[in-house]
């Protein structure tokens, strides 16, 4: 992957925000590597929320739904910033 790619994936997940914190996804630990396939168009997001859920049931109800919103965020940031690129969270 070349360097203009990863500043560009790099801005997207310093851009992305951790509703409750506040901090960037890039400091999250959440995003466990990025591969592109310039062959195929695809970006492939791996993630990890499950390992950040605490272990109470009602907070991880409410980590679960943390998690998806700064899924969804990603994938329009990602969509932004790459388009044309297909985007898969693995």
């Amino acid at each position: 992957m070349d360097t203009e790619m990863k500043q560009r994936i790099d801005a997207v997940l310093e851009k992305v925000k951790d509703p409750e914190s506040g901090m960037p996804v890039a400091a999250l630990g959440v995003v466990k590597k990025i591969r592109y396939s310039a062959d195929h168009g695809v970006l492939y997001v791996f993630t990890d929320f499950g390992s950040h859920w605490p272990r109470c049931p009602t907070c991880a109800a409410v980590a679960m739904a943390l998690s998806a919103t700064i899924q969804k965020n990603l994938e329009e940031e990602f969509r932004a910033a790459f388009p044309g690129l297909e985007i898969q969270f693995v």
